[in-house]
């Protein structure tokens, strides 16, 4: 697994000069022009340093296929330039316009019942058309051409949050064309694909198909394997658009947006070709661990950075999306963007910058509401944006690793989530969430890692659930064990190899060996609500008849039913093997023990609850997720630079309060 990004490309750093870029996506062609002056004012006023403009503009910079009107836009690129505000210039090519669904159906998507995805949305493209990516090479050649020396110009943004599947028949012919350079041969294929089982047997590669819709349960390798395509084939369109912004500005860097912990890509794979890594994140307001999942989206995203990175959406206040859309309570939108500068990002941005007045989207947030310059909402934006000014010179472009790693893979994510699965309550997304959960309740920064990654700077390593596992990968965790380095493993992991085909003994010999598991009899999968009594917690979602080997340590046993006095945590050495989910109090006790053994400590010991310390660089950055005041104490004499006060001992945060400290 690659940990290098391509040499010599331009970075996050390029783009902030030592300053937090703020700002957001800007969408003036949908206000009448005279607009854009009264904004620009409000951006000069709430510190807007940044705008990413073009994103949903297709339709109007082509307006008929071959037309090009770039008037507008050259007046906005000069507007922001005379007034300091640098562009993130985004390809449009994730909304085509109406004229190319029309003109060339083939370039819409299907799904896999074969249904017809129209325009009238976004994201109407199937990334397998070849006419497709003829009018999206060609669009993006030209804005490259003619902005590329624009000095308004930082950074490129390519497409917006790529998430489209396709099924279609060009989808079929690309799907065989990839499988084939898998493979090699259909005797392979369908040894891979077990095909033996159901009579699935191909004889040429014209029989092989996306898994369409079908009767009963589709083969899980074929779907794997097509989820794996997909994110290959996103990936070429990314990487056709990037190359051609890339050979006009070599000196510009290039990204695209995630979305948080978005099922389908495999952004390990991803990150080795962004200049720089972003995210969009929106955590529910009313969300008792919105800021925990947060928080999870950051590490993740510093870890695939590596270092800073850029928050390229978040909302000011309610989305538009969710069953009921809550606004952020005061001192909400401040604290969740400083607790991401906190975890590393050198951006923080917004979805959008002006609330829209029409579209879908209208009732989405804006830095702007529909309240105006004097709503509540504008006000907090300007606090927020000078306060990032105030401490963007001492923050950008630092970086502090975590002693711990959480092991995460998409392949694994994939496999795991198959029809034919032992339970549907024992969801991947889920079992990694509560597992970050109990170390941020426990105070301890994470980093998130591949299980092929070298993993020997971690002091511990956390794995919640990894069902599928490469040689590779098994191998690294032994290595790792056998160095010094303390491991945890959650129950259900290195059950299957790559092909989605089950590990001799239900889990790979070398990790029974390394756990001291001598037999894994049975699966015990619990019914939601369901919990398994054990000696000192009780445990959720699963549970496993285990037989340990002779040198291993039963450090808890299960009490009552089928597995009575069978282990539920079991120890040999430094790994640790756990047969169940504990609720969260427990599993935050177990790791912050094995942390603590392993000499990883909290940044601060005896934070109230609610209360997060994160370190980056020489600063300390104190975030109160709680809606009551506290005091936290602090040893020594700091400076806090966003009230420019000095403060000795203890800290006193209001409400959702934030100190950012320098020693």
């Amino acid at each position: 697994m690659p940990e290098s990004r391509e040499p010599g490309r331009p970075t996050l750093a390029d783009a902030t000069r030592g300053r937090i870029l703020f700002g957001g996506d800007y969408n003036p062609e949908q206000w009448p022009e005279e607009t854009w002056h009264e904004d620009v004012r409000l951006m000069r006023e709430a510190g807007v340093n940044s705008v990413t403009l073009g994103v949903f503009s297709w339709a109007k910079l082509e307006p008929r296929p071959g037309a090009r009107e770039f008037g507008w836009l050259d007046r906005l690129m000069d507007l922001m330039h005379t007034n300091g505000i640098g562009v993130v210039l985004a390809t449009p090519t994730s909304s085509p316009p109406p004229c190319m669904g029309r003109l060339h159906p083939e370039t819409l998507p299907r799904d896999e019942d074969g249904r017809t995805e129209w325009w009238g949305g976004r994201q109407h493209f199937s990334h397998s058309s070849d006419t497709y990516r003829r009018y999206a090479a060609a669009i993006t050649e030209d804005l490259a051409a003619r902005y590329g020396s624009h000095p308004a110009l930082t950074m490129w943004h390519i497409n917006n949050e790529y998430c489209t599947y396709d099924w279609g028949d060009e989808a079929a012919a690309t799907f065989r064309r990839w499988l084939r350079q898998k493979y090699g041969t259909i005797d392979a294929l369908n040894e891979a694909w077990g095909t033996a089982f159901w009579s699935q047997g191909y004889d040429g590669w014209h029989e092989v198909l996306p898994p369409r819709h079908a009767h009963y349960m589709k083969n899980p390798t074929q779907v794997l394997d097509f989820k794996r395509y997909t994110s290959d084939m996103l990936l070429e369109c990314y990487l056709a658009e990037r190359d051609i912004v890339a050979r006009h500005t070599p000196h510009i860097p290039v990204t695209t947006n995630f979305m948080p912990l978005w099922v389908g890509q495999d952004a390990w794979r991803w990150v080795e070709r962004e200049d720089v890594v972003s995210v969009d994140l929106y955590p529910d307001p009313r969300d008792p661990f919105g800021a925990q999942g947060g928080a999870l989206v950051q590490d993740l995203t510093r870890s695939q950075a590596r270092g800073p990175w850029m928050l390229m959406e978040q909302a000011a206040g309610p989305v538009n999306w969710r069953g009921v859309n809550h606004p952020k309570a005061r001192g909400l939108n401040r604290l969740w963007s400083l607790q991401a500068v906190a975890r590393g990002a050198d951006a923080v941005c917004y979805f959008q910058w002006r609330q829209s007045r029409q579209g879908a989207e209208k009732f989405h947030s804006g830095m702007v509401s529909h309240a105006g310059e004097h709503g509540r909402t504008f006000q907090e934006v300007k606090q927020l944006g000078a306060e990032l000014a105030r401490i963007g010179e001492e923050v950008t472009g630092t970086h502090s690793g975590a002693g711990i790693a959480i092991l995460h893979e998409w392949n694994s994510w994939w496999a795991g989530a198959q029809d034919g699965r032992l339970s549907c309550e024992a969801d991947y997304p889920d079992v990694l969430r509560a597992w970050h959960r109990a170390l941020w309740e426990a105070h301890l920064t994470t980093d998130f890692a591949h299980p092929e990654h070298d993993l020997s700077a971690y002091r511990l390593v956390v794995v919640p659930q990894l069902y599928l596992l490469t040689d590779a990968a098994i191998d690294n965790l032994v290595a790792y064990v056998q160095g010094g380095g303390t491991l945890v493993c959650g129950f259900l992991t290195g059950i299957a190899d790559e092909d989605d085909r089950v590990r001799e003994g239900g889990i790979d010999p070398r990790l029974r060996k390394l756990f001291g598991i001598r037999t894994l009899h049975e699966w015990w999968p619990l019914d939601a609500g369901e919990t398994a009594e054990c000696d000192g917690f009780r445990g959720t979602l699963w549970s496993e008849e285990i037989e340990a080997d002779a040198d291993a340590v039963t450090e808890s046993v299960y009490k009552g039913g089928e597995l009575d006095g069978l282990p539920a945590v079991l120890r040999k050495g430094r790994a640790r093997y756990v047969s169940t989910l504990p609720e969260p109090g427990a599993l935050t006790d177990l790791l912050a023990t094995v942390a603590a053994e392993a000499g990883v400590r909290p940044v601060l010991d005896g934070l109230p609850a609610r209360v997060e310390a994160v370190r980056r660089g020489d600063l300390l950055f104190l975030l109160n997720h709680g809606r009551e005041p506290v005091t936290v104490e602090v040893p020594g004499t700091h400076h806090d630079l966003l009230t420019g006060a000095t403060v000795t001992g203890e800290v006193a945060l209001d409400r959702y309060g934030v100190a950012v400290l320098r020693p």
